[in-house]
């Protein structure tokens, strides 16, 4: 959300001593590169070797950094001078270096694919002293999920990391020797663990509980919630119950979904349906609670949240997450389909005649596309920061790695992908009512995406609504705006969904 001025964010080193810092050390020196990496970097990204050095994750890739994910790991004396880079022979995604406590081994992440932003990380070992690294090898290699995090256990036995896993993001354990993997928590989505003592601290949440401490031991056993941070704000709030289904998808493959109830449930009643759909596209709507795109929001203004993790979710092993490469419209679309009428069939309650459905990112791409291709199935849509014109789409993002992954190459050698999937060639069947939001900010899908939506809806004669934010970027971050995020929408949704609000 921000424009290059030629400044980077570097790693440096001070000695401090009685109390005094001493003068600073550009351990990166020339490097233009950033660490921790923008925007996702962290302290997960740097660690500190025995020997008083650091490893670190960074991008040193010239004018080619809008088209590469080649982030590699770099070593750096404690008193600066030239960088190594430790692992140059793999053109992909290096990431996430942690040196054990013996400090004879470092672990990582790795992703084989070069230009790919969701390959599956690898977790990889090698022997390592005084910034010299040995031959690395696979750690679990037939497990087929791709660890968000990684951290050696205290006696440097296990390697502890959280991974998304069947619509949750689940805590594990993997022998650092043998590979064998160990479940130690997987209901709900797991962050920040850290291992002390034999058990694994971390923070859980769900679609039902804000975030809280809990603790598990290493062998996944004794599981204890440490606090109810949340309990008097949330007493007397009544949240919607979850629940996860399957069903035969696209290709034949299973696909999982979620509904959410609606908040003080009457079985008796008939209630519309919000049907979400995720970003990414490699993500997952997973069990969570987060202050943008709950369910709970939905449940609350009296909706039944349902959120299907379509083909190129993550979580499902590596497969199901790369076929949607070539194929944005096409599985996932039917993914879609075919879970909003296995839930209308399981949960008789929904009200199949009030649906309206609603996305960012990726599920604003697929809104403009449902417009396009499935244009008489929904009472409204909302669409934030999605994708109008894949072609223009290219030529407009900062992240080109991104559309030359999923349409084939940039759009003049792979026009016919391009052309394939882009919502904008079937604007002629738009009919849907439709609520277009964007921010200014947003250089990953670029405002003119939004306004191309809105101008095509305007001249179809399409009831729309723009609803723009000129300080806000590819989220909407700022509470205020927020609040008026959620009253907009769920206003546009009630306008043209609720039973109340009569024929449209």
């Amino acid at each position: 959300d921000q424009w290059k001025d030629g400044r980077r964010r570097h790693l440096f080193r001070a000695a401090l001593q009685d109390g005094t810092l001493g003068d600073p050390v550009d351990l990166m020196g020339a490097m233009d590169a950033d660490a921790p990496t923008k925007p996702w970097g962290d302290a997960s990204e740097y660690d500190f070797a025995s020997d008083g050095g650091v490893v670190f994750t960074a991008r040193d890739v010239g004018a080619s950094e809008p088209w590469s994910t080649n982030f590699d790991l770099f070593y750096a004396s404690a008193s600066g001078g030239e960088v190594v880079n430790l692992t140059a022979a793999n053109e992909a995604w290096d990431t996430a270096p942690t040196i054990s406590p013996d400090g004879k081994s470092i672990a990582w992440l790795a992703m084989s694919v070069p230009d790919y932003e969701a390959d599956r990380f690898r977790i990889l070992r090698a022997d390592f002293s005084d910034g010299a690294m040995g031959e690395a090898a696979e750690v679990a290699p037939d497990w087929d999920r791709s660890p968000g995090s990684l951290a050696w256990s205290s006696d440097g036995k296990s390697l502890i990391v959280h991974a998304n896993n069947l619509g949750h993001r689940g805590l594990f354990a993997i022998d650092a020797g043998s590979g064998k993997v160990r479940e130690l928590f997987v209901d709900g989505a797991v962050a920040g663990e850290v291992e002390h003592d034999g058990r694994v601290f971390f923070t859980r949440s769900s679609f039902t509980t804000p975030a809280d401490l809990w603790s598990v031991k290493l062998n996944g056993k004794d599981e204890r919630q440490l606090t109810s941070v949340n309990e008097a704000a949330l007493e007397g709030i009544d949240l919607g119950a979850a629940e996860q289904f399957t069903f035969t998808g696209a290709n034949g493959d299973e696909v999982h979904a979620w509904i959410v109830y609606p908040a003080n449930f009457d079985a008796a009643r008939k209630y519309p349906v919000a049907m979400m759909v995720h970003g990414g596209p490699q993500g997952s709507f997973g069990s969570n609670f987060h202050y943008r795109w709950n369910p709970q929001t939905y449940t609350g203004a009296g909706y039944v949240a349902l959120a299907i993790d379509f083909h190129g979710s993550t979580g499902y092993g590596q497969e199901f997450c790369d076929s949607i490469q070539d194929n944005w419209g096409g599985w996932p679309l039917d993914d879609l389909k075919l879970g909003l009428d296995e839930a209308l069939t399981r949960y008789p309650w929904m009200d199949g005649d009030h649906v309206a459905a609603l996305g960012a990112s990726y599920g604003g791409y697929m809104m403009n596309w449902i417009a396009g291709n499935w244009s008489d199935r929904f009472t409204c849509l909302v669409n934030h920061d999605g994708l109008f014109d894949t072609e223009f789409m290219y030529y407009s993002t900062e992240e080109l790695w991104f559309p030359e992954r999923e349409f084939l190459g940039p759009p003049y050698e792979s026009r016919e992908s391009y052309d394939r999937w882009n919502p904008s060639l079937h604007v002629d069947k738009w009919q849907t009512p439709m609520m277009v939001v964007h921010g200014e900010q947003d250089h990953r899908v670029p405002i003119t995406q939004g306004l191309a939506t809105f101008n095509a809806l305007q001249r179809r004669g399409v009831p729309s609504r723009l609803l723009y934010y000129p300080d806000e970027n590819h989220w909407v971050l700022k509470p205020h705006n927020s609040l008026q995020w959620h009253a907009e929408v769920i206003g546009w949704m009630d306008q043209w969904t609720k039973v109340e609000a009569g024929a449209r």
